[in-house]
């Protein structure tokens, strides 16, 4: 089983996968935010360090999933290369702040590989407004995401929008987060875990015991 968790930044991916891993006893695979060091220049200088940045988490996200994601038996994945490739590559490139030379260099790198690459079992799809989502930026409180340009987000969530619906990977469970509260209500959370559970996930036995169940909104 591999799960993929998909959405824009500041949806509450890693947050969920958090959740849905321990639940479902997955294997978490987390985005390495923390360990790009040209993160924080890139959001002062997009069109500088674009594809610094994107070359840096695509040979992390290709070492996590030849390491961890192909090789578990039971993983969930906080945003995967093919989603970083389809959106978060192709938007710099869409805005210019990847020129041609470096996509093709980047594309080269990312298609060499990719045909080895496990695909999922299921993706989740965290949809968030504008609004949602920079209230949730503003609550984790990062410095150098506070100005991130509305247009990139905007921008973002149309590529989410085209790549979910040209997704033929796996199925898909799309989540309305900006009604669906998951790290705060149970109920939101429950009413994730039934729709997964509806596609196959399954909800392991710890130690003999079943994991007791979530409420779920009616």
């Amino acid at each position: 089983m591999y799960i993929a968790i998909a959405g824009n930044i500041g949806s509450g991916k890693s947050s969920l996968t958090k959740l849905l891993s321990n639940r479902y006893a997955l294997t978490p695979v987390f985005e390495a935010v923390d360990e790009n060091p040209y993160l924080e220049d890139f959001y002062q200088d997009m069109g500088r360090f674009a594809f610094h940045s994107q070359i840096f988490f695509l040979g992390k996200r290709l070492e996590q999933h030849l390491r961890e994601v192909n090789t578990g038996s039971r993983v969930i994945q906080d945003r995967t290369v093919f989603e970083d490739a389809a959106i978060f590559a192709q938007n710099l490139r869409n805005q210019g702040h990847i020129d041609e030379r470096d996509w093709q260099t980047y594309r080269s790198l990312y298609e060499g590989i990719s045909p080895a690459l496990r695909v999922p079992t299921l993706t989740v799809f965290i949809r968030c407004n504008l609004q949602t989502l920079k209230k949730r930026i503003a609550k984790r409180g990062r410095d150098y995401e506070q100005a991130i340009p509305d247009a990139y987000l905007e921008n973002l969530n149309a590529l989410y929008t085209d790549f979910i619906d040209n997704y033929s990977l796996s199925p898909v469970v799309t989540v309305p987060a900006d009604d669906l509260d998951f790290i705060e209500d149970r109920y939101a959370l429950g009413w994730i875990c039934g729709q997964l559970e509806a596609h196959g996930v399954d909800v392991p036995l710890i130690h003999g015991v079943d994991v007791l169940p979530l409420e779920t909104t009616s």
